[in-house]
């Protein structure tokens, strides 16, 4: 009743002028419209769950397929490399996994901010905000670019520091030099995927993705392989589809379907940028502390006896576990959007159930693709490696595998509840005690002291995963959503928005 008290009061003329079923966005959101009423019964909660499931799977659909487009994007030019010599392969697979995946994982951190920001503002229908914010990621985003660029252009000596071969690091260090205009369309693509997110314009980011991924295929079997252009065609093919998509993106933008919240380049943008700095950094610490870790487990297994074997079966469970992520990131971005589009419209009831909707599709998804992995695990390693030894270790690394799967399911959809709500900064200190206080060592004890091997580092660094995942349960179970809304009103505010709907009532009465 307290959460009651506390709704807006919406006039059944504004209802109806909002309720507009002829725009996509409604499928998912409609502005206006007051929030669910209690669940006082089993017809209640079956009511909502089938009208919050299509919201939701008409967000999470497309944007899981946009994810394992430009996933896929990497790989191509990886498969397409490894015809032309097993050094530009290695030069490729170096650059894009530690090079490209390092600034990768700082730039969606950091563009992630403008998922809490733009989702919040759709919600309050200050519509026109969310163009300022995205000018504002712009110009945070670019300049971050300018110094992660020193990567690219020292990515020679960094990676012979870290171990890498002198022929490899070279080949590397000049395919990095050629990658710097991937490096910008980073920079210009994630500000705008957030911007169309908020506003539940997933579809066309899914038409772009698809078309840039068969394009992105065709282009590099002509440059690389059929006109022999090898390692300078990968560069080309991989920077122009980069560019394709930012282009084609803000191309839909200017056409005018994104209404008012583009209404052109504005000074609004270079103000409030030290705490949009901030906020992004927290999203980009957020983020990368999870990058990170599992790429760690990968080093840590380089140094185990038979690390040559341990290396590879983790890679192919970690491929595995690659693409199921990408996958759950589609539900990330969609719980993110309905989290942050109902807190900015005072609906707290529809936050919250938009959040058991996330957690438990994202739960089924999780132990059926489990199921089918225990079952097919005599099987599917032979797809990956021709090694036995390899075939075996990943044979008996499939139960943690699967384990892993559903639990890193949850979390990705726990913390874009997260950032929906912009808890981010206190989320990078949950992952920092978890994973890196508790997962890392306690891997490194089971692995290394108790002799565990590849399976003792995977079960203390899981073990961190799973106890961040509780404590984000916890957050959330505990968590006043009607003061959420509030505090998301609050925060539309102090960004540089209009009257917030209080403030209206007041004038008003």
């Amino acid at each position: 009743m307290e959460e009651d008290s506390k709704q807006p009061l919406i006039s059944p003329t504004h209802h109806n002028e909002t309720h507009d079923q002829s725009s996509p966005s409604s499928f998912t959101f409609t502005a206006g419209v007051p929030d669910i009423p209690p669940i006082n019964s089993f017809s209640d909660f079956y009511r909502e769950y089938r009208r919050e499931s299509k919201k939701f799977w008409y967000l999470a659909a497309p944007a899981m397929f946009t994810s394992i487009c430009r996933y896929s994007l990497g790989a191509v030019t990886q498969v397409f490399a490894g015809h032309v010599s097993s050094l530009a392969l290695a030069a490729v697979s170096i650059e894009n996994s530690v090079i490209a995946g390092f600034c990768f994982g700082i730039m969606l951190g950091m563009g992630s901010a403008l998922e809490t920001l733009c989702g919040q503002a759709f919600g309050a229908k200050q519509l026109d905000m969310l163009g300022v914010y995205m000018q504002r990621s712009w110009i945070i985003l670019n300049t971050t670019a300018l110094l992660l660029m020193f990567l690219y252009i020292f990515a020679e000596p960094l990676l012979e520091l870290i171990g890498e071969t002198a022929e490899i690091s070279k080949a590397a260090g000049v395919f990095a030099l050629w990658m710097i205009p991937q490096l910008f369309a980073y920079a210009s693509n994630f500000p705008i995927a957030k911007f169309l997110q908020a506003q539940s314009k997933i579809m066309v980011m899914a038409v772009i993705a698809g078309t840039a991924l068969l394009l992105h295929t065709f282009f590099s079997w002509l440059l690389i392989l059929k006109l022999g252009w090898g390692l300078v065609g990968a560069a080309v093919v991989l920077n122009g589809t980069w560019w394709f998509i930012v282009l084609s993106q803000f191309s839909y933008i200017l056409s005018g379907t994104c209404g008012e919240a583009w209404s052109g380049l504005s000074w609004k943008a270079f103000e409030n940028l030290w705490a949009f700095v901030r906020l992004s950094l927290a999203s980009a610490v957020m983020l990368c502390l999870e990058v990170w870790y599992y790429m760690a487990l990968i080093l840590f297994a380089g140094y185990l006896k038979n690390a040559k074997t341990s290396v590879d079966a983790l890679s192919v469970c970690m491929n595995i576990l690659g693409w199921t992520v990408m996958m759950v990131m589609g539900m990330n971005a969609a719980v993110s959007v309905r989290v942050s589009n109902e807190l900015g419209a005072a609906h707290p009831r529809t936050a919250k159930f938009s959040l058991l909707i996330a957690v438990s599709s994202a739960f089924i998804f999780g132990l059926l693709f489990s199921m089918v992995l225990i079952i097919t695990r005599n099987d599917f390693p032979a797809l990956f490696s021709s090694d036995t030894d390899v075939q075996e270790l990943v044979k008996e690394l499939t139960p943690l595998l699967a384990l892993c799967i559903i639990i890193n399911n949850v979390q990705p959809v726990l913390s874009g509840v997260a950032v929906g709500a912009g808890w981010q900064a206190a989320v990078a200190y949950v992952n920092i005690g978890c994973y890196y206080i508790i997962g890392i060592p306690l891997g490194l004890i089971l692995g290394y002291k108790l002799d565990m091997g590849v399976r003792g580092i995977w079960i203390g660094m899981m073990s961190g995963t799973a106890i961040q995942t509780c404590i984000l349960f916890g957050m959330i179970y505990k968590v006043n959503w009607s003061e959420e809304a509030t505090i998301a009103e609050n925060k539309i505010k102090k960004w540089g928005g209009r009257q917030t709907r209080s403030e209206e009532n007041d004038l008003g009465q």
